[in-house]
């Protein structure tokens, strides 16, 4: 009941106009982001972070998270007109929703992926109401022992249940953790890693170096690979969209499994890629007409899309009650706030408490208007994708450029911002995720911080870390985390061992 009062608190903060204008600005610049390969979520955000600095942190907030919702609505278009994933989690949508489009069902396809999107957005946002203030006030009893157990199991999750290499997730972390660590130690004032540079005092910003990794880094990619755009041409009516609606309810199971699947994957550290994957090959099995997968089947389309919403959307519940994101966007969301001095975690409910809660009631309304804006305007998005992608990188480039430069209105950090470019172009080359480095960039100062003043308080007892249940459980679940490819093979191995002799006798 409680959080029910305090989300119509919510949608009061949202009366002022200029937070509804606010949150469309947001869903159409997030879908002409997800519409654009190269750009994304993630990056959509990092480069338009600076202009958000003049506003108030809540219409701020509601503005970069309304980018988010929009992205992850446009990243369908592409996927179906083109065949071209617009973003990461939308490569399954590609499977069912081309070939719907080839046959001239692309409306079809397209109201399909959005009506997903707008469902498992709405189950994750509800979860987050009535989750959020119950993990915030359990997390009131957390110390900085607990505080650096939550950290290490979110490092450790990312190592042991990505789907990349896990030597090559520690290497990216490491690579973060270096990198957190430049400049002045907090604690002792003593210069790390600036090897006599002036400009290496205030360290690394993390917003520089994520408009580099993410914004640069993939516009050099694609350009690379001489990215043109051919597709289907599309239009959206009444009609079509309420024979779609029509046809959707008997997919009901399929999109409770994939909410489910995405909420999971969006609180642990999994994201929206594996959660629209694993949703796809549920459906897959489960579905009667499975065998039909692939080839313009519309379950195929609706299960991936409400699992990557869905997963988009529940990645704010750890970043807002832990301060531990569970996205590259959330991370970078983070970082929004810290900029904009509120401190995430569960305080923010009891400090902020208008602020949280007006995020919460715009998710809902901006899960609306975005369902409303991309059924009204695909053909208009889908006709920018005609602009050849020559003329639209270098305008992407300048637009961080000058993103970079707004942070301290300094020119070096054009260059910092160029040079994280190339280092996400190598690291998407050779296959090595961005998202541990971005996360162990932006906690590992608070991770550190919160290990060296359990520490102090222990007098340098590392028993600090199992002395009670709450921190000993932690870290347990951390190092399962952490050693889970090990123990996954072991428990193969187990299985699939061949009978003994004693068996053989019987």
């Amino acid at each position: 009941m409680d959080a029910f009062i305090s989300l119509i608190d919510g949608f009061a903060v949202l009366s002022d106009p200029m937070n509804i204008v606010y949150m469309f600005v947001g869903i159409i610049l997030g879908v002409l982001i997800g519409v654009l390969p190269g750009l994304g979520g993630a990056n959509g955000v990092a480069i338009l972070l600076p202009l958000t600095f003049s506003m108030s942190p809540t219409s701020a907030i509601i503005m970069l998270s309304s980018i988010y919702w929009g992205a992850l609505f446009g990243g369908a278009i592409t996927s179906v007109l083109f065949n071209i994933p617009g973003e990461p989690w939308s490569v399954a949508t590609t499977f069912d929703g081309h070939p719907m489009a080839q046959q001239g069902r692309a409306g079809e396809a397209l109201t399909t992926a959005f009506t997903g999107s707008f469902i498992g957005a709405f189950v994750a946002v509800l979860v987050l109401t009535f989750l959020a203030p119950i993990i915030a006030n359990f997390a009131l009893r957390f110390g900085p022992a607990e505080f650096f157990a939550v950290y290490l199991l979110t490092f450790c999750s990312f190592v042991g249940m990505g789907r990349e290499s896990p030597f090559k997730v520690l290497a990216a972390m490491m690579l973060g953790f270096s990198l957190a660590a430049v400049g002045i130690d907090s604690v002792t004032g003593q210069l790390r890693l600036t090897f006599g540079s002036v400009e290496l005092l205030r360290g690394f910003d993390f917003l520089i170096a994520v408009i580099g990794l993410f914004g640069i880094g993939e516009i050099l990619l694609t350009m690379e690979e001489g990215l043109a755009f051919r597709g289907k041409s599309a239009s959206i009516n009444m009609k079509i969209v309420l024979e779609t609606w029509k046809k959707l309810p008997k997919f009901w199971l399929t999109a409770l499994r994939g909410s489910l699947v995405g909420c999971w994957l969006g609180i642990t550290p999994g994201g929206a890629t594996p959660a629209s994957f694993m949703s796809y090959g549920l459906a897959k099995r489960f579905s009667r007409n499975g065998a039909r997968f692939g080839k313009g089947e519309m379950e195929g389309v609706f299960a991936p899309e409400t699992a990557a919403h869905a997963a988009g959307t529940s990645a704010l519940l750890p970043m807002l009650t832990l301060g531990i994101p569970g996205s590259p966007t959330a991370a970078v969301l983070l970082g929004g706030l810290l900029i904009w001095g509120l401190q995430p975690g569960p305080l923010l409910f009891v400090e902020q408490k208008d602020f949280v809660w007006g995020l919460i009631a715009s998710i809902y309304l901006g899960n609306v208007a975005g369902l409303i804006v991309v059924l009204t305007t695909v053909p208009l998005f889908a006709a920018i994708l005609r602009i050849p992608f020559s003329i639209i990188a270098p305008i992407i480039i300048v637009i961080c450029a000058i993103g970079a430069y707004t942070v301290h209105n300094a020119l070096m950090d054009i260059s910092v911002m160029l040079i994280f470019g190339v280092l996400g172009y190598v690291f998407k080359k050779l296959s090595y995720p961005l998202a541990p480095l971005v996360l162990a960039l932006v906690l590992g100062d608070m991770a550190e911080s919160s290990f060296r003043q359990a520490m102090l308080s222990s007098q340098g007892d590392l028993s600090i870390f199992w002395d009670n249940a709450l921190v000993g459980t932690l870290v347990a679940l951390s190092m399962i985390m952490l050693f889970w490819p090990l123990i996954a093979l072991g428990l193969n191995a187990f299985r699939n061992r061949p009978p003994g002799r004693a068996s053989e006798t019987l």
